[in-house]
């Protein structure tokens, strides 16, 4: 086994922008880039190896070669691989949506729900996204007020800067805004139910259809309760700063601002490094591997580096 350099799978949604070509160097034939899956095991976007001697399989072959040994004992566990990061180009707005949780998905979409973390990488001036609702609105009321496009009304619309932390559970309403590039670590699901699409028109011409009765299934109609904006705690080691973002049953996040030599290993759980910024070079057994701005590595588990130079790293396990 070996770190795995990868390449995403791009997505262009009619809302996304060009960043993700232009600043991150990603190549595709796209002309829209909104969405890069970064660590990707997922069937409508699987990553691809560019290093070794695996260069050109999918990550799910790889790892099916490796066999759970690679995931570690606590992403073993799972059915399937466990987690999906992304990252995102709004810019335009997207449709105010809400995901199940592991019961209703599997019920329902024969695959595990969606509770995510949104790092906001970098953002326009006056950006803003939802985050719930402003006030505790009952079921019914939700429901009425879809139907009758009054919905953004009770939004709880927020203004975020770079470096905002939003942990969006399962069940609860949210959209990107215009204008946010944002990382995000999500369970390993694309089950979205569509409340809002502003009137919008698809590529087809048509209005984008909604999810009505599943997104009242499954749509928790409080306020939100968990902190956001600049919170997880911050911690120097060896002269590079740590800051945690999530740590939950489903993953574990936090960045890396890179100065000095940083060991990373883990022994029950793979380690997904995406550079968000800067340049890395990853050693391991005599050998090594630069991770530039956009690069991403799955470290099998049980598998000891060093990262060495001058980066910003959203790090990941389970």
């Amino acid at each position: 086994m070996y770190p795995l350099l990868l390449k995403p799978e791009i997505k262009d949604y009619i809302w996304g922008g060009t960043r993700l070509k232009t600043e991150y160097g990603y190549e595709t034939d796209k002309e829209i880039t909104a969405e890069a899956w970064v660590l990707s095991c997922h069937k409508d976007g699987p990553g691809r190896v560019i290093n070794g001697e695996y260069a050109g399989k999918t990550l799910p072959e790889v790892l099916e070669i490796w066999g759970k040994a690679a995931l570690g004992e606590k992403a073993a566990k799972f059915s399937y691989f466990p987690i999906l990061i992304k990252l995102i180009d709004a810019k335009d707005k997207l449709s105010a949506q809400v995901h199940p949780d592991d019961e209703y998905a599997l019920k329902n979409e024969g695959e595990y729900g969606k509770t995510e973390m949104w790092y906001v990488v970098d953002c326009d001036e006056g950006a803003e996204l939802v985050y719930g609702f402003k006030e505790d609105i009952s079921k019914e009321e939700f429901k009425r007020r879809i139907t009758d496009n009054t919905l953004t009304d009770v939004f709880n619309f927020v203004p975020v800067n770079k470096g905002d932390l939003f942990f969006i559970s399962a069940g609860t309403l949210h959209a990107i805004g215009g204008g946010i590039l944002i990382a995000e670590v999500q369970q390993n699901s694309n089950s979205t139910y569509r409340v809002s699409d502003y009137g919008r028109l698809g590529t087809d011409g048509k209005p984008r259809p909604l999810h009505i009765e599943k997104a009242v299934d499954v749509t928790k109609t409080e306020k939100p309760v968990l902190p956001y904006g600049k919170v997880g705690k911050v911690t120097e080691i060896d002269g590079n700063i740590k800051r945690e973002l999530a740590s939950c049953e489903f993953f574990t996040s936090y960045t890396l601002k890179l100065e000095n030599e940083y060991g990373l290993y883990n022994e029950k759980s793979f380690l997904s490094v995406l550079c968000l910024d800067g340049n890395a070079d990853i050693c391991y057994n005599g050998e090594s591997l630069k991770l530039c701005k956009g690069g991403s590595l799955f470290i099998p588990a049980g598998f000891e580096t060093k990262l060495c130079g001058k980066a910003e790293l959203l790090i990941s396990y389970i």
